[in-house]
């Protein structure tokens, strides 16, 4: 029996099998296999099944931005509208066929945008290209999920399955659990929350699915099986992810009303531009750039060239943007900007910035 029909069957049982207090720690045992089952699917053994993986593409510029969506739904004309690049685009399926980048200047950074082959459903089985093209989704920093307005929520919801099969998690972050296998003295247990969605014995069934009989598990808030088996395979990639409704022009204007306001939703129109500008903001918002100015002593502020950093960047890392040997001989910056509670104010290395502030840095 193959790994594909072990998932079927597994996934048939879990559909029939009633949810109630009696069965949770038998659905939790076949959401481990099923775990189990996919992992084995995502890292084939041998060479030939490493054959194939993902489109050689270099990364470049300050961040990457993956489309993916099924075929004929405007990728490629959102990437030659947005940027220089041309990928062909025509009104069959599966014009595009490999990985064609685009690079997009905004607010001073250069965000790179990939235009990826539509997927299809089952592309998490290896259907189409989607395996290609799931392995580079993996590495972007966002991932834009194109969607045809007329065809309603049916190809988000599959869009979403797919991804959530290959480990990819939309707009959540890490579960907040401390997992750390040890050589012996079995599985030590303690939660800092009291647990709703999951217990001690529902993650010693977890472990002893994955051959796990000696480990310190700490539940720092209430998190679900599926959580902690996310925690176990420790190969999960959570990332921000953008829906873009396209073709708005083909539907009614309270249709468009009602898509706007989802959560992490921009609606456009590619073949007549529409609503652009705020798909680029909306980009950048989910992206959390900052962008910083330097300035030298007694000169005004450099607003022409600015450090494109990532939220939560400090002080140490604007030294090493600039220079790599600026940190050593560091003595202390003067910041300007929301960061400071006060312009200029001193402070050390691990200072974090906040976008558009202005910085001095004093050596010895």
């Amino acid at each position: 029996m193959g790994i594909l029909d072990k998932i079927q069957e597994i996934e048939h049982e879990i559909s029939r099998t009633q949810k109630n207090k009696a069965t949770e720690y038998h659905l939790g045992l076949l959401k481990a296999k099923i775990a189990k089952l996919r992992q084995q699917l995502l890292e084939p053994t041998g060479k030939a099944g490493q054959k194939g993986e993902g489109f050689d593409v270099m990364k470049s510029g300050d961040a990457r931005v993956a489309l993916i969506g099924f075929p004929s739904v405007g990728k490629s004309t959102l990437l030659n509208t947005l940027t220089s690049t041309h990928s062909e685009s025509a009104s069959y399926e599966f014009t595009t066929l490999t990985c064609i980048p685009g690079v997009v200047e905004y607010n001073g950074a250069n965000i790179q945008l990939l235009d990826l082959p539509g997927i299809i459903e089952g592309a998490a089985q290896g259907k189409g290209r989607g395996r290609q093209v799931i392995a580079v989704a993996r590495t972007a920093d966002l991932i834009v999920i194109m969607l045809d307005a007329t065809k309603g929520e049916i190809q988000r919801q599959l869009l979403e399955k797919e991804l959530e099969q290959v480990g990819i998690r939309l707009n959540t972050r890490k579960p907040n659990i401390y997992f750390k296998q040890k050589k012996g003295g079995g599985v030590s247990f303690n939660a800092m929350v009291p647990l709703t969605k999951c217990n001690e014995r529902m993650v010693q069934l977890i472990l002893h699915e994955y051959k796990i009989f000696n480990a310190e598990v700490l539940f720092r808030e209430d998190c679900t099986s599926d959580d902690f088996v996310d925690v176990i395979l420790g190969n999960r990639v959570y990332m921000p992810c953008l829906y873009v409704y396209n073709k708005i022009d083909q539907i009614s204007i309270e249709e468009v009303d009602r898509l706007a306001r989802q959560p992490h939703t921009v609606v456009v129109s590619c073949n007549m531009k529409m609503n652009l500008d705020f798909l680029l903001d909306s980009v950048w918002e989910h992206l959390a750039l900052l962008r910083v100015y330097t300035k030298k002593r007694g000169e005004k502020p450099d607003f022409e060239g600015g450090l494109i950093l990532r939220q939560g960047a400090t002080v140490e890392h604007v030294c090493h943007v600039i220079h790599r040997t600026i940190a050593q001989a560091f003595k202390y910056a003067l910041v300007w900007g929301q960061s400071t509670k006060y312009n200029p104010q001193r402070v050390g290395l691990s200072h974090l910035m906040a976008d558009e502030d202005v910085i001095q840095i004093v050596k010895k």
